[in-house]
């Protein structure tokens, strides 16, 4: 099985509108996970956890796909 990694994040955004986080480094990194099912769980057990504040949004970042090894250039090579 391919590992697919997933990092799950969040914080208060300036606005329920946008995703721009009000303070940067406030932003609460949940952690990093093995397969889309876990990431999903930890995601939703943060975004309840936190469902009173409006402000506060969870994300599910798909790391896997920064960096395709079949790719001639990824998108990261391509920055440096």
């Amino acid at each position: 099985m391919t590992q697919r990694l997933h990092l799950v994040f969040g914080g208060e955004l300036v606005t329920p509108e946008r995703t721009e986080f009000k303070n940067v480094d406030d932003i609460h990194i949940v952690g990093m996970f093995p397969d889309y099912q876990s990431a999903h769980d930890a995601w939703k057990a943060e975004a309840q956890r936190t469902v009173d504040n409006a402000h506060m949004r969870y994300f599910i970042a798909h790391i896997h796909r920064l960096r395709d090894e079949e790719a001639e250039a990824s998108p990261t090579e391509e920055l440096g």
